[in-house]
């Protein structure tokens, strides 16, 4: 048992340029415990009396300013609570603060850079390079991911997650056994064997995380989400199994509803944020407090899951987000007073250990039979009744394993019962009888089969010549299929290179004026066509999932959704983020080179040392004369290359293993900025076109008369016209030709609307 305090920490946000700085001091004195100091200045509005408190001073175990990286948060933070979950401990990370103060980014991480990786992905990473190192123990891994928002939960994990609406989905419901524990109905459990698999759990929950834009936070998270590890181990042989979880909790951020301002179904989930923080605050004030009797656990959804964090058995840690700008000093204060609350509390962590379930019902089985046995021998009863099928085929059973064991010591047990005992030494007869059955059999037949052994070789050279010309067959019709595929192959890239030549020429001159079908646009760059076409097959098909993209899209679409791209906020990062991807693959290319030739490097150096052995037993007979004891220099030399090299292979092989793990993180961030994009240009592209048809209805004159596009050298005359004065004139929407199509029609209007809001966007109107 290990008591101790629930750990607490302090994290500071990096404060934003456009806001004013507020002022505090951070304490670390070795000999003493790191403390926070904020400051505030009297205002003079207030008035010449003034009696408030001009600075606030709190301890932490540990206090990380502005520049801490999340290594360090790792490190400091994460990797002692993991380290008790491997042996067997509950442990809980929880971030507590305000809104936009960085618990998200604390708990998961950011989506731009590998970096950024969060307690989550770094914990998951840890854990997995642990249980390849440990070999002496059996562990199973099992991911669940909880969502309670509107103090309802939701199983993040739930694949009708993406098809049904929020209500439609079955909500998780807090079950409690006699014993106070804690059940979780409709939650399920996912078992995660890899560090993969875990990722792609965490990325699929956090794509159906509920995130809402407010004042305080662009991307804010409106629920609380526990992520929880659980983890069990046995070792090989032993009749105890360990069973220890690990919840990541990613609390949503109290808000000041007057200081925000926010109105209709954000304040409605405000309301219910800042109810069940309320209610945690109690459970803290009841727990801190040495005589209360009684713990409000029940008021809310989120104390009850984590009831055994808060009290019980567990080793918790606390990590408070603070954002010391002078507009958030209040609320900074308020956390770092929570903070100090729950330093008080005690916690009592078990070694969760328990006997195998399946062995303890296999030894009480055994013990009750064993029991009865005695009670017929004592009772005298005696048993008329025959065997049943199942008792007799169990009794052949044990009588056949009783002879094949090789143990001379080994035991014919079969209890107190005659009709088992007379049963055994029948079947003991029988398998004696027909053994020397069997021999006697056998004896004549053995001469027979000498004869026959020739003409049966013969037969089997025949018929394995059938089989090889068979096969040769087979291979011959095989390799004609494949020239056959490649020249159809070939002659496909030929045609496709003659379409694009015609391409490239049709849109080299002018547009006919009566021409509405020609090419509007070149379609996807092959750069992008072939970064998406590596992506894996999993990932893919929940990009598909996700945004309900379409396979094919009209080329004026295809532009605007390219122009939309280019100039997105995000764009900038995916470039990074396929840059550092092809430095990475580059990089484990090269590392994967130099292990092959460190590999055969080793194996040329063993050889030598091998034939030097042989040299010098050869000598040894040659000139009667013994082996030398100790090894000459030139094999001294070897041996110590050898050494070198596997001490480089090994280093260069723990580095490809780390690089796979960051390409494998950067293509999920990659993703997920790829569904995000989509998302917004489906949005934007669907609110553009309908407005545009609200707009451009009396467009078509009653004799639906079809207007002509204009001419290919307009459209050069207005290209030209933008890139020397960064200008073009607004058309208005009633003067563009129509087709008489209407979705012909509404993708034209569409793109055009979408070219000027675009070109508004970037300064060129």
């Amino acid at each position: 048992m290990v008591k101790q305090t629930i750990q607490i920490f302090a994290r500071v946000k990096p404060t934003v340029r456009k806001q004013q700085q507020g002022i505090y001091s951070i304490d670390e004195d070795e000999k003493l415990t790191p403390s926070l100091e904020i400051i505030l200045p009297r205002d003079l509005a207030d008035g010449f009396v003034n009696n408030k408190r001009e600075s606030y001073r709190f301890k932490f175990q540990r206090i990380f300013d502005q520049d801490a990286k999340q290594e360090t948060i790792f490190e400091n933070i994460a990797k002692p609570v993991a380290e008790s979950v491997l042996a067997g401990y509950n442990g809980t990370i929880f971030a507590y603060g305000q809104t936009g103060s960085g618990k998200t980014f604390t708990i998961t991480g950011g989506a731009e850079r590998y970096s950024d990786r969060g307690i989550i992905p770094r914990t998951l990473s840890y854990i997995f390079e642990q249980l390849q190192k440990d070999s002496s123990k059996m562990y199973t891994t099992h991911i669940s991911y909880l969502e309670i928002y509107n103090e309802c939960g939701y199983d993040l994990l739930d694949p009708r997650h993406e098809a049904s609406s929020l209500e439609d989905l079955p909500k998780v419901t807090v079950l409690e056994d006699p014993d106070q524990n804690i059940h979780l109905k409709n939650l399920s459990l996912h078992q995660a064997t890899t560090e993969e698999e875990a990722l792609n759990l965490l990325f699929l929950g956090d794509t159906n995380r509920m995130i809402a834009e407010t004042p305080m936070n662009q991307a804010s998270t409106r629920s609380h989400c526990i992520f929880t590890i659980h983890l069990s181990s046995k070792e090989p042989g032993s009749a105890t199994v360990r069973h220890a979880k690990l919840h990541l909790v990613d609390l949503a951020g109290s808000e000041r509803v007057a200081k925000t301002g926010v109105g209709g179904q954000l304040l409605t989930e405000a309301k219910y944020i800042n109810l069940s923080l309320h209610y945690l605050e109690q459970v803290i004030i009841a727990l801190s407090e040495k005589h209360r009797a009684h713990v409000p656990y029940r008021n809310s959804m989120m104390t009850s899951v984590l009831r055994d964090s808060l009290g019980g058995n567990c080793m918790t840690t606390m990590v408070a987000t603070l954002s010391l700008e002078k507009r958030n000093i209040d609320e900074s204060i308020s956390t770092c007073r929570f903070a100090q609350r729950v330093a008080l509390i005690k916690n009592e962590a078990v070694l969760n250990e328990e006997i195998d379930p399946k062995l303890m019902i296999i030894r009480l089985q055994k013990e009750i039979q064993e029991l009865k046995d005695e009670l017929a021998i004592v009772t005298g009863e005696q048993r008329t009744e025959a065997l049943t099928e199942a008792e007799l085929l169990q009794l052949e059973k044990l009588i056949t394993s009783f002879l094949e064991d090789q143990d001379p010591e080994s035991k014919l047990e079969v209890g107190t019962d005659m009709r088992k005992i007379h049963h055994c030494f029948h079947y003991l007869k029988k398998l004696l009888n027909d053994e020397k059955t069997h021999r006697q059999s056998t004896a004549p037949s053995a001469n027979k089969d000498q004869n026959c052994q020739e003409p049966l070789k013969e037969e089997e050279y025949k018929k394995l010549r059938d089989i090889l010309q068979q096969r040769d067959n087979e291979i011959n019709i095989l390799v004609n299929m494949l020239k056959k595929e490649k020249k159809k192959a070939q002659d496909a890239l030929h045609l496709s290179s003659m379409d694009r030549g015609e391409l490239r020429h049709g849109q080299s001159s002018p547009l006919p004026p009566g021409n509405p079908d020609g090419p509007k646009t070149l379609p996807l760059s092959a750069p992008t066509q072939a970064q998406d076409s590596s992506t894996s097959p999993y990932r893919s098909s929940l990009l598909h999932r996700k945004t309900g993209m379409r396979e094919e899209m009209s080329l004026g679409r295809q532009e605007a959704f390219e122009i939309f791209k280019r100039d997105h906020a995000d764009s900038v990062t995916i470039e990074d983020n396929k840059q550092i991807l092809k430095q990475r693959f580059s990089e484990a290319k090269a590392l994967g080179e130099s292990i092959n030739e460190a590999r055969s490097k080793i194996g040329r150096l063993k050889e030598e040392i091998t034939q030097r052995h042989v040299q010098q037993v050869a000598l040894g007979i040659s000139e009667n004369t013994p082996l030398p004891s100790m090894p000459d220099q030139l094999e001294e030399k070897l041996r110590s290359q050898l050494e070198e090299e596997k001490r480089r292979y090994k280093t260069m092989f723990a580095r490809l293993k780390a690089l796979k793990v960051e390409i494998e993180h950067l293509q999920l961030l990659m993703d997920k900025a790829k569904v995000k994009l989509q998302k917004e240009f489906e949005a934007w592209w669907a609110k553009e076109a309908t407005s545009l048809q609200q707009v451009s209805s009396p467009a078509v004159t009653p004799s639906n008369h079809v207007k002509p596009f204009p001419q290919m050298s307009e459209a050069q005359h207005e290209r030209s016209q933008l890139l020397s004065n960064k200008s073009i004139p607004e058309r208005p929407v009633s003067s563009v030709p129509l087709t008489g199509d209407s979705q012909t029609d509404s993708d034209i209007l569409a793109f055009i609307k979408a070219r000027q809001n675009i070109l508004q966007r970037t300064g060129f109107q």
